[in-house]
């Protein structure tokens, strides 16, 4: 495929978006973008991408002709990744729920608002070996995120992440994590032909919490168009390797 990445949603490339494109240029690919307030056009997938994303884009934005384009291009080679937010998956608009692009993702979306705002410690867990989580050190530095959809896993599916939440309390000088509850955050699936992963937290603030900045190094970096962003060396590696493997790069 010659158009490797569409990449719709986030807001726009001066705000939300500015932080996945920065990751996307940083690696080395080429996308096209579409502002979440902008519907997608037939003509826009004349030709397949090699993979399309899905961020905080509202179902709306797409008319049946054009989403039943979208799901025949997955369904022969073209590759999809949804990530997390207030206009993902239900969210808050989001309504992807009953949609054909929701059946194709590996998890069962909730017909009601599925929005999970934390106000204490949410820790990223993994849980099975795999290429988008290789050589991160999620045991000895446990990253937090902000927020997520809560979805349910098809059992046909891969848990790759769960977001496990705690509860905080001080005593005295001293504080206490207990465990409330285990979500699933990153459910992947693959076919002979393509593959689909749904990411259920945000890479833009404000539900990507201090997961942007994991890591002791800073990277810096600005895709066309976009705002400048800087990051953590191991949350650039981490969206990096997310979406290499769900666009087969």
């Amino acid at each position: 495929m010659s158009r490797q990445i569409l990449f719709l949603g986030d807001t726009s490339l001066a705000t939300a978006a500015s932080y996945l494109a920065g990751c996307i240029d940083h690696s080395g690919w080429s996308f096209d973008y579409l502002p979440s307030d902008q519907p997608l056009e037939l003509d826009q997938l004349s030709d397949p991408y090699q993979l399309y994303i899905l961020s905080d884009y509202p179902a709306a934005q797409l008319n049946d002709e054009v989403e039943s384009q979208l799901v025949q291009h997955v369904e022969n080679g073209s590759n999809l990744l949804m990530i997390g937010g207030w206009e993902s998956y239900h969210g808050m608009g989001g309504d992807w729920d009953g949609t054909k692009i929701g059946q194709l993702l590996p998890v069962e979306i909730l017909s009601n608002d599925d929005r999970q705002n934390c106000d204490s410690p949410v820790f990223l867990k993994a849980q099975a070996e795999h290429p988008i989580t290789a050589n991160l050190p999620w045991e000895d530095r446990s990253p937090l995120i902000g927020g997520y959809n809560k979805v349910t896993a098809k059992t046909d599916a891969d848990v790759v992440l769960t977001a496990e939440r705690f509860k905080s309390k001080l005593t005295g000088a001293d504080y206490s994590l207990t465990h409330e509850s285990s979500d699933p955050l990153l459910v992947v699936s693959e076919t002979s032909k393509s593959r689909i992963a749904a990411l259920m937290t945000d890479l833009a603030p404000h539900w990507v919490g201090p997961l942007v900045d994991w890591g002791d190094n800073r990277v810096a970096a600005c895709a066309p168009g976009s705002e400048g962003v800087e990051v953590g060396n191991l949350y650039a590696q981490f969206v990096s390797q997310l979406v290499k493997w769900a666009g087969k790069f």
